[in-house]
């Protein structure tokens, strides 16, 4: 299929019955108690904001963490054993997760990870940097950092611009080039961040 027969992108609403508002929650199923909160209490530093049964399962327990903007990550635990190793994801599954981070932090980030023993991965996605993990339940976790400070009301319309400017350009995937020159085209005045050097285009968790 071409891109012309592609449906649009654009950071427009559509005409649909209705429209969401935001991300209110992400819920997994998680192992035990103990290594969900070493790895997102302890090491990404996530607050647990909330711990109750599962009230679908009793006997289950849900832990709530705050992802760090008031958004939640819920777990679903038990007395389960973690995984260590990677997760076959099939439809319908979920194939990672991602989290923000602080631009000005990744080099730390990148730190505490090589502390704790956890091996990651880092590439320059084009539009961002992202530092690929896994958690205790062996799912993919996705930390990444933005290459622009552009406000949060306006990211729709940059990546958008930076997709028209990308297919014009007979190029793969949003490069950095094109992300610059959306900015540049919507008239923003934002600071670039200054991110390590990384692997560029496709690749993911070893």
């Amino acid at each position: 299929m071409s891109d012309t027969d592609d449906p649009e992108v654009t950071a427009e609403l559509p005409d649909a019955p209705f429209h969401t508002t935001g991300t209110d929650h992400v819920t997994i199923w998680g192992s035990n108690e103990a290594d969900t909160l070493a790895f997102y209490r302890d090491l990404l530093g996530m607050p647990l904001v909330l711990r109750q049964p599962n009230l679908d399962d009793p006997s289950q327990t849900h832990l709530f963490f705050d992802t760090g903007d008031g958004r939640i990550l819920t777990v679903f635990v038990g007395d389960r054993a973690s995984n260590q190793g990677g997760q076959r994801t099939q439809t319908g599954g979920v194939h990672h997760l991602c989290f923000s981070l602080d631009p000005e932090r990744y080099e730390d980030v990148m730190d505490a990870l090589d502390e704790a023993g956890k091996r990651y991965n880092v590439f320059d996605r084009g539009i961002f940097h992202s530092l690929y993990t896994t958690d205790n339940n062996g799912l993919v976790i996705e930390l990444s950092a933005d290459k622009y400070d552009i406000p949060d009301d306006r990211r729709g319309e940059v990546l958008a611009t930076a997709q028209r400017l990308r297919v014009e350009d007979g190029a793969d995937y949003a490069k950095d080039e094109h992300l610059a020159a959306a900015i540049e085209e919507l008239g923003l005045d934002v600071e670039q961040y200054d991110l390590p050097e990384a692997e560029s285009g496709v690749g993911g968790v070893e």
